[in-house]
């Protein structure tokens, strides 16, 4: 699974990239710093199951404290984008064709409204952080409205030999990785179901915004909540925008998670309070700039909203589930006795059958049924899994 970071230059992407996979990358501020796509893995987290069971689990990837399973996720931090990008201006659409793999898209904002259009510093609330999420998505839309109007011959080609007009848009749009059935329906919301060659400007852009909204959603990172100008704009945000709108302090999670790491607090991603292991090791100015994160991010949004951000475009846009596939249904381990190695992410419908598929193929093949192991009951292929089920898959020899 890809997570995009996208939005203008100059409002935080990079910071939020780094401190949610602690990948160093180049960051100043000034407008179009990251030029080529910075990619890393960040973490959602589970509720752990190995303590339900009383165990200790032995990730594959990622790692569990006892209380959560951190399951990895890829994310790309993206060129900064201005307004008229899908005409090529800045640096043009190279942000677009980078984020068409993604399955969602975070949309960051400068919530302090303490960066012009072109990503330029000025005093904050002197700039409309609405008007970046709306341009992101504009910018979006009038890019693949581009690419139908690029391929309408070929459309025509398609529809003139017998194929449906979704069936054609679908093809040109393959590289989106959006559902046919998703084009099918809004073609028929939108009362499109005629060539697109017979469709207005207005008609295309329509048809654009609308397969976007549906096959690549956004979630909104308001950062800089830490600066007082913030408050009264994610406030504002949640009240006209209709994606989800999560209060960030991206500087205060890369500063929590640096400290952490070089064992100076105790702290993991999304918690809402870190604790100072030694204070002798670090100045008055260190402990001054914790206590201001505490004050000003923790306490008053609960946590810095960057593993919250990553959470809500996983689980409440996306829909995933965490499955745990297990060879031993009674020790929870691989054939090696790693217990739980494996935390999967499926989508919402994942069947049995869809769980052996993402573990191996040739499972998949020789699949005859599962087993939950909580209930201790045998699962049928087709059976559609439930967040956190532990799962034995019994194959044919």
């Amino acid at each position: 699974m890809l997570l995009g970071l996208v939005g203008k230059t100059n409002v935080g992407k990079t910071t939020f990239f780094s401190a949610a996979t602690l990948v160093e990358a180049e960051r100043e501020n000034r407008p179009f710093v990251t030029i080529n796509p910075n990619e890393g893995v960040g973490y959602v987290r589970v509720k752990s199951v190995c303590t339900e069971f009383g165990l200790k689990c032995d990730p594959k990837y990622g790692w569990c404290n006892g209380r959560n399973r951190y399951v990895p996720v890829k994310l790309l931090d993206v060129a900064g984008l201005v307004r008229g990008a899908s005409k090529g201006r800045g640096l043009g659409n190279k942000f677009l064709d980078d984020l068409r793999r993604a399955s969602v898209n975070v949309i960051v904002v400068d919530a302090s409204g303490s960066t012009d259009d072109e990503g330029n510093p000025v005093p904050p609330s002197s700039h409309d952080p609405v008007e970046d999420v709306m341009i992101v998505k504009e910018e979006f839309a009038l890019w693949v409205a581009s690419i139908v109007e690029r391929s309408k011959s070929k459309i025509r080609g398609r529809i003139v030999g017998g194929s449906p007009v979704d069936a054609a848009l679908h093809e040109v749009l393959s590289g989106l990785d959006i559902d046919r059935e998703i084009i099918k329906a809004v073609l028929k919301e939108l009362s499109l179901e005629r060539p697109p060659m017979d469709w207005s400007d207005d008609d295309l852009i329509s048809f654009s915004r609308e397969i976007l909204r549906r096959g690549k959603p956004f979630v909104v990172a308001a950062n800089k909540v830490d600066v007082p100008e913030a408050e009264d704009n994610v406030k504002r945000m949640r009240e006209v925008l209709e994606e989800p709108v999560i209060p960030v302090s991206a500087e205060a999670e890369l500063i929590l998670r640096k400290a952490a790491k070089a064992g100076l607090i105790s702290y993991e991603p999304g918690d809402p309070d870190f604790e100072v292991i030694d204070e002798s090791k670090l100045n008055a100015a260190q402990l001054r700039a914790l206590e201001a994160i505490r004050e000003r991010v923790l306490r008053k949004y609960g946590s810095t909203g960057v593993q919250e951000t990553l959470e809500t475009a996983v689980y409440d846009v996306l829909g995933m589930k965490v499955v745990f596939p297990v060879e031993n249904e009674t020790k929870l381990s691989d054939k090696d006795g790693n217990v739980l190695p494996d935390a999967i992410l499926l989508p919402r419908d994942a069947t049995v059958r869809d769980l052996a598929e993402k573990i191996h193929s040739e499972i998949a093949k020789k699949a005859l049924y599962g087993i939950d192991v909580r209930e201790r009951r045998r699962i049928s292929l087709d059976y559609v899994l439930r967040h956190r089920d532990v799962v034995k898959i019994v194959a044919a020899r």
